[in-house]
């Protein structure tokens, strides 16, 4: 055998190997919609392998945290503590839960260092491992932070994230395709983020429309070749009413697009949003068996 040969079967797992696409799940964001169902029926499914609960959407600032899941329960009067048993049900499936901060509506910011410890502390005992007398989603210990920050200051993100990464929780993100992200990019460049879910949508120059993929992939490699991830997923609206642009054709996604994100080893899967449109449009379904 000459020196540098290699024995058929390695040959042939090295092939493979530089053939390869990479496997993933599919998260989606539950809470904005009353008639989405409970987060027991979501994960029920089988389909989702992330649950983001949107959202927290005040908080920082000085001012008292509010939790807001639209028409599902009412947080102080104490009704979403029935979601507690959900939650457990979704980890008992393997499924990971994180609790979305921010939104497109409501009132938050970081002020300061300080603030961002402060506000790392209240999610620590509120939502996961630690304690606290109110904790409205009960006494469920959810598996981390999702970052969906949109309004407000740009400032303080990265130092909430470490914070919060010193309790040894997961992290999410949800920028918008163009980088860097006006108010995640410092807080990205942390590296500290375990799931960043790109928002593909309502962004025209780095998405899919009339049927051009090429932004969308231009980007995306942007993406997982510069910005420090655990693993990038690929964000979209789950019907054509979700978002005002972007939404994919479930036979476009899995025909050209899915097939060369694939490719690269930062692939996580791809984020929904959100449960209510694809409860109505089937979206993940038609997905799935090539996610």
């Amino acid at each position: 055998m000459a020196k540098n040969s290699y024995p058929l079967p390695l040959l042939f797992f090295f092939l493979t190997l530089i053939g390869s696409s990479y496997a993933g799940g599919i998260a989606i964001y539950w809470g904005q919609n009353g008639n989405e169902g409970t987060l027991s029926e979501a994960c029920a499914t089988g389909k989702y392998s992330y649950v983001n609960i949107a959202f927290l959407n005040k908080f920082g600032n000085g001012q008292t945290p509010e939790l807001n899941l639209a028409g599902h329960c009412d947080p102080p009067s104490g009704t979403c503590t029935k979601f507690s048993a959900d939650i457990k049900d979704c980890q008992s499936k393997g499924i990971k839960v994180l609790l979305s901060i921010g939104g497109g509506i409501g009132s938050y910011s970081l002020s300061s260092v300080e603030d961002a410890r402060n506000v790392s502390k209240f999610l620590w005992n509120t939502f996961l491992g630690g304690k606290s007398s109110s904790r409205p989603l009960g006494d469920a210990v959810l598996d981390g932070i999702d970052f969906d920050i949109e309004l407000g200051s740009t400032q303080n993100y990265e130092h909430l994230a470490r914070f919060l990464k010193n309790y040894r929780v997961y992290l999410g993100a949800a920028p918008q395709c163009p980088i860097p992200d006006k108010y995640l990019g410092t807080a990205l460049n942390t590296g500290l983020f375990d799931f960043v879910w790109v928002q593909f949508y309502n962004n025209p120059p780095c998405a899919y429309a009339n049927g051009n993929i090429t932004n969308l992939v231009n980007s995306w490699k942007r993406w997982t070749t510069t910005v420090p991830a655990g693993k990038i997923f690929l964000g979209l609206p789950a019907a054509t009413v979700a978002a005002g642009s972007g939404f994919i054709p479930a036979d476009v996604l899995t025909s050209q697009i899915l097939p060369v994100i694939k490719k690269s080893p930062k692939y996580g899967g791809v984020m929904l949003w959100s449960r209510f449109y694809d409860l109505q449009n089937g979206y993940s379904t038609s997905i799935i068996s090539s996610v």
